[in-house]
């Protein structure tokens, strides 16, 4: 039997269908919506100030002043990192020559500028927002003075190398301050000098996995930065004020973060420039001393004898002397 409906029907019914499938369109798509905030929410887990240390001004090198942060008594080291200072040096003060073998140097100016020179030949200016990554690995022999009559500010970060990296050949990574990436988020710059954030990547390699940003935060700004978890992390306050994990601090604080994921960082009154700091951590024995790092005692004599008596990487250590620089007695 063939039934016919009235065109005007039918045209009801389409829109009827339409608009239940629609409606169920949406309420699908909201409620994916929400899910997927939840998730989100739910797998966070944000990093907690665990230790907030203040880093006095102290004499290091040959006339200069740093504010050490790790390699103090409260905080030797974290895991893998060895040493920040953050230093301030005029002239005719700096640090001469002066050897390292098995970590990695990080020097990043704020102010200023540097000069480097090593045994291999190397020169070079290190100046304000540029950033040096030396590999010491089997050895090697530098000297770092300032280059300007006024303030020569930066901070130097040590990162310790696996014991199957502390003896690769000396290296650099060197990237101007217009070549290292960043970007400005709701208040929020971030300078990616190693890891990632906001979406951007340093092109720096890191053989001991490293994450490493300078962020400027605005007066009543937010911050969620993703720290990946397992890795040991600090920040390190340059100026400002702000609350970091919900601990307040001004600046020349460490602040070493429990773990978790992300770290939120809220500002009030005052803009805050700080930076973040992360490492994967090599859980391998420390034998150190000065500016050798080794796995055991016995590697960190050979270190030392090597460089006494230049042989294994420290072949031009004896005959070499630097033109911006003197000798460290120290070594």
């Amino acid at each position: 039997m063939k039934i016919s409906i009235h065109p005007i029907v039918a045209t009801i019914i389409v829109f009827l269908v339409i608009g239940i499938s629609c409606r169920e369109s949406a309420v699908d798509i909201i409620s994916d919506t929400l899910e997927i905030e939840m998730a989100s929410n739910v797998a966070k887990s944000f990093r907690k100030v665990v230790q907030k240390v203040l880093s006095i001004e102290q004499a290091e090198g040959a006339g200069a002043r740093v504010r050490r942060s790790i390699g103090t008594r409260q905080l030797p080291d974290f895991d893998p990192f060895l040493m920040l200072d953050e230093f301030a040096v005029r002239k005719p003060a700096g640090f001469p020559d002066h050897p390292h073998r098995g970590f990695e140097t990080v020097t990043y100016m704020t102010e200023g500028a540097f000069m480097h020179e090593d045994f291999t030949g190397r020169k070079g200016l290190i100046q304000p927002g540029d950033l040096q990554w030396m590999t010491a690995g089997r050895g090697i022999v530098h000297t770092e003075m300032p280059a300007t009559d006024g303030d020569n500010r930066g901070l130097q970060l040590w990162v310790n190398l696996a014991s199957k990296d502390k003896m690769v050949e000396p290296g650099y990574q060197e990237l101007l301050d217009k070549d290292i990436p960043r970007t400005t988020v709701d208040g929020v710059t971030a300078k990616v000098i190693a890891g990632e954030a906001f979406g951007i990547k340093s092109p720096v390699y890191t053989r001991t996995p490293t994450m490493y940003i300078d962020f400027i935060m605005q007066p009543n700004s937010r911050l969620e930065q993703h720290v990946p978890a397992g890795y040991n992390a600090f920040v390190y306050t340059l100026s400002g004020a702000a609350k970091y994990g919900g601990t307040d601090a001004e600046a020349h604080y460490t602040l070493v973060l429990g773990q978790g994921d992300t770290l939120e960082v809220t500002t009030g009154e005052k803009p805050a420039r700080f930076v973040l700091i992360g490492g994967q951590p090599l859980n391998e024995p420390v034998a150190k001393y000065g500016p050798f790092v080794m796995n055991t005692q016995s590697e960190l004599m050979q270190a030392m004898q090597d460089y006494q008596t230049g042989r294994n990487g420290f072949e031009n250590a004896r005959k070499w002397k630097s033109t911006i620089g003197g000798v460290d007695d120290d070594y």
